[in-house]
């Protein structure tokens, strides 16, 4: 089923005083150390959360979040601090303490002319996110900002930019919570491990994988005509009914004792992409996602890590070996990505970095990000759980976001962009 496309409206927001919250109390000060998993990933995500009470209304909304956001700065103070380049050439915090980005606004309409942002609309939701202005690089943005944006409804929504190099999808739920308890007026219940020299890599630098998700893959000039084409973006929504015979439809032959829904769902997109996008038979193709590697790390990390600890992991195919093999030929090629992720793995990718300081290529690339695991929507400031949240932007061409879907979360909406010839023959194959 494909989200259907909502009438578009011009939301107009007036934005208040952009201010500072610096941590409620003195907080340690000077160099704080980013590992080799936190320096490629230093991009600005933006996501919403949507909230609406009866009972409270929204008058108070940013004062009780601008109040929370200065107290639990005190356990997460890197993020009151700036962005910087260390003597290594790498990128470090200095812990200033100045404060993160904090600003309030209203906005003409009521929340719900939002709509069902299962397909983000840029245009709209990038208003309801602080973005500062004439920022030339990443040096010159805070790794914070927040926007609480009041509506007519009395409904407000909370949005936040952060830098990703600060954490992961596990790392921010848990920073986004902890503010969410400490704003209901409760103690942290999962303290941040601030200490990321746990992850220092080794001296000298151990290479002992071929580490292909930094290879760049040659002969894409088909990829690259096809993607000259006018980009179309669709929402396609997995029911666990529809789930469940994905998963069926990958064991069918009985080549996999078993799998699970994410290594299901990888496989068959990868390959309805490859197809849609008609890639040469020769022609490679490589997967990426990520892996968490907290409890794969010997020892593993701490509970509560405050920072990256995820590795991308990859496979690569010819197109046509990927569509002459049926389903579960994919499947394998995913579950095998993730049993590659091993604590040597890891520390051997870091280590590639420090040698090569090497970024992953995405030419002839599918990277899957999942987000359906990550409870965002569990967040909770005092005006219970948000009716919506999720990204305000769209996904790169080369990117294919899982996002979780519906009232019990047991969906899983996949959002992609696919040149506009592309994306009729995709959605054929969606319907399985």
């Amino acid at each position: 089923m494909v989200a259907e496309t909502r009438e578009m409206f011009e939301l107009s927001v007036r934005q208040g005083e952009v201010t500072l919250v610096p941590p409620a109390e003195e907080t340690q000060k000077g160099l704080y150390f980013l590992t080799n998993l936190d320096q490629n990933i230093a991009v600005i995500v933006q996501t919403i959360y949507c909230f609406r009470s009866e009972e409270k209304g929204n008058e108070k909304a940013g004062e009780v979040i601008k109040e929370a956001l200065a107290k639990v700065l005190v356990h997460y103070y890197p993020l009151a601090g700036r962005l910087t380049i260390s003597n290594e050439g790498k990128l470090i915090v200095d812990c200033t303490g100045e404060g993160a980005v904090f600003v309030e606004a209203e906005a003409d309409c009521e929340m719900a002319d939002i709509g069902d942002i299962a397909k983000p609309d840029p245009n709209t939701l990038g208003k309801l996110v602080y973005n500062v202005p004439g920022a030339k690089n990443i040096l010159e943005i805070p790794p914070l900002a927040a926007q609480v944006t009041r509506f007519r409804c009395g409904g407000f929504i909370l949005g936040l930019a952060m830098n990703h190099c600060m954490f992961d999808g596990l790392g921010a739920m848990e920073f986004v919570n902890s503010w969410g308890e400490t704003a209901r007026g409760q103690p942290v219940s999962v303290p941040p491990f601030i200490d990321r020299t746990i992850l220092k890599p080794r001296e000298p630098p151990v290479i002992s994988f071929p580490h292909h998700e930094f290879a760049e893959i040659e002969d894409v000039s088909d990829v690259v005509t096809v993607y000259q084409e006018e980009m179309l973006y669709r929402s396609f929504c997995f029911d666990p009914e529809k789930l469940g015979r994905v998963k069926r439809s990958a064991m069918d032959d009985g080549a996999l004792d078993k799998c699970t829904t994410f290594e299901a769902l990888s496989g068959l997109v990868w390959r309805a992409r490859t197809e849609a996008l008609l890639l040469q038979p020769g022609q490679q193709t490589k997967l990426l996602f990520a892996v968490d590697g907290r409890s794969r790390f010997d020892p593993p990390l701490p509970e509560g890590y405050f920072g990256n600890g995820i590795v991308l992991t990859n496979s690569l195919c010819t197109a046509g070996e990927l569509l002459a093999r049926p389903l579960s030929f994919a499947v394998g090629l995913v579950q095998d990505a993730v049993k590659m992720v091993t604590d040597e793995y890891m520390r051997s990718a870091m280590d590639y970095f420090e040698a090569t300081r090497a970024r992953p290529s995405l030419t002839a690339t599918l990277l899957i990000t999942t987000w359906s695991r990550l409870s965002f929507h569990t967040t909770d400031f005092g005006w219970g759980e948000p009716v919506q949240s999720g990204p305000v932007t769209l996904p790169q061409k080369e990117v294919i976001l899982f996002l979780s879907h519906g009232k019990e979360r047991k969906s899983i909406n996949v959002l992609l962009g696919l040149p506009n010839s592309a994306m009729a023959r995709f959605q054929e194959l969606m319907e399985i």
